[in-house]
């Protein structure tokens, strides 16, 4: 906890952009692994629940749920957490919690306390662990920083591709309990990576310089806000809020009836599980490389547009995929859902570390959260409610894809139209302070003093010569002579 003042982010330490700032980007990458795909992966087991509790299907879908919802919904809490504490030792406390939730569950006598356990502590924990290695990101990647997103975002699909296999293992080998058990160990590996989340230290001082700078700094410096609101007066963010609201309606709704589309056409269960496979194997390259395009000169200083119209892109997928009616237009459709996709999670935060800047980011992190929580949990009911009415699945992805395609429009257009560039100003002449005008004499005083020193030394020579001619008359004995 005795980090908690420096973890701060201190205003005079720059971005490392290198060294160990690739052993955070890893622990980045496994965080972000384990909070998106673990509650998908958590669907493996949901039969072998509905036949220990008799339960329905719709009833352990809550499991998926409450996690994501607790996933999104704490942001707040955790942005508090994080600048009351630091965020080294909440992510430490949040993979303890992860663990925890899961090692309960397998102890459980009822779908209830698997809510409870999986869903609200494991959940909780997952929270605890995301948001803050977010801010670490941010802090150790400045030049590098799209990249680095990029290639921490990729966790999610590489462990969704290993995580989903593994469940069925720990299923048909150890049961539903035993899977939990084992599972609820892995992620001790979160506490783990929140240990490598070491504080940035400002640079050291002289200790002659220390003391008194120091004792100036505690007196001026302002206490620290546990949740700064100030975000809210800023434009960009406002935009970006909305935007990112609306997508996240439409955003999950194919991944999550993709699979059932293809059964609907008459495909067989394990050939319409595989299109999530291509999915996720697009996923994991289209981060990256999006990544890598971002953080070019040229593109950078428009990463807003390059973010909306990866959203276009993946609205429009949604819109075009509408329309497939056999499983060769399902592989296309989840090519190009997959690049989409991916080129969303590598860029959804990179925006708004660029539009807040890394000392609200904490801040604004958690509120962009818990306003996406709420979409999170009506996008997809709600989809479910168009496919009870129409039973066809075209309208659930032509919904989505409109969904997806609005914000886009929010983004770029209230990005180009509210929010104006400064013009470059002339250069106009200013007039001086006091400080600065004595500054700009000393020039002209060094200039001056050659020449009076010059008119001095022939006066001083020509009062020498005088004196020798008046020497010349004078005898010399030894009382005169020096």
């Amino acid at each position: 906890m005795g980090a908690a003042a420096v973890d701060d982010g201190p205003t005079g330490v720059k971005a490392p952009d290198g060294g160990w700032s690739w052993v955070v980007l890893c622990g980045c990458f496994v965080i972000t692994g384990f909070s998106y795909a673990f509650p998908k992966a958590v669907s493996v087991f949901f039969k072998e629940l509905i036949r220990e509790f008799g339960v329905g299907y719709s009833d352990t879908a809550w499991i998926s749920s409450i996690l994501l919802a607790m996933l999104y919904g704490t942001g707040p809490l955790c942005s508090v957490l994080v600048n009351r504490f630091g965020c080294r030792p909440v992510m430490m406390v949040g993979g303890l919690f992860a663990s925890l939730g899961m090692i309960l569950a397998s102890f459980a006598t009822s779908i209830i306390q698997i809510y409870f356990t999986t869903g609200v502590i494991t959940g909780l924990g997952l929270a605890l662990n995301f948001q803050p290695s977010l801010i670490m990101l941010n802090r150790y990647f400045d030049q590098k920083r799209p990249l680095a997103n990029g290639l921490s975002a990729a966790g999610s699909p590489v462990f969704l591709c290993c995580l989903s296999p593994l469940g069925q293992v720990l299923q048909y080998n150890f049961g539903w309990r035993g899977g939990f058990l084992i599972l609820g160990g892995m992620l001790l590996n979160c506490c783990a990576c929140g240990a490598l989340m070491r504080p940035l230290e400002p640079p050291k001082k002289p200790v002659d310089q220390e003391e008194p700078s120091s004792k100036v700094v505690e007196k001026m410096k302002p206490k620290k806000k546990l949740l700064d609101f100030t975000v809210f007066k800023d434009r960009g963010f406002l935009i970006y809020t909305i935007a990112a609201s609306i997508m996240v309606l439409g955003l999950f709704v194919p991944p999550v009836f993709v699979v059932s589309y293809a059964k609907d056409l008459g495909y067989q269960d394990t050939k319409a599980a595989f299109l999530l496979s291509i999915l996720g194997f697009i996923d994991i390259f289209a981060r990256p490389t999006c990544g890598i395009i971002a953080g070019l000169k040229w593109v950078r200083p428009r990463c807003v547009y390059l973010f909306a119209f990866a959203m276009v892109f993946n609205g429009i997928t949604d819109l075009v995929g509408s329309m497939s009616v056999d499983y060769t237009h399902l592989v296309i459709f989840c090519i190009f859902f997959g690049i989409s996709y991916g080129m969303v999670g590598a860029l959804q935060f990179e925006v708004l570390m660029a539009i807040v800047g890394t000392e609200k980011f904490p801040s604004a992190i958690g509120l962009v959260l818990l306003m996406e929580a709420m979409a999170v949990l009506v996008g997809p009911p709600s989809a479910g409610k168009i496919l009870d009415a129409t039973h066809r699945y075209m309208f659930v992805f032509m919904v989505a894809g409109c969904e997806v395609t609005l914000s886009a429009l929010v983004l770029g257009f209230g990005n180009f139209f509210c929010i104006k560039k400064k013009p470059e100003e002339p250069m106009k002449e200013v007039a001086a302070s006091p400080a600065e005008s004595e500054q700009l004499k000393k020039p002209d005083e060094e200039e001056k003093r050659p020449e009076s020193i010059t008119v001095d030394s022939i006066e001083v020579e020509q009062f020498l010569k005088e004196d020798t001619e008046k020497n010349g008359e004078v005898n010399t004995n030894p009382e005169t002579c020096v």
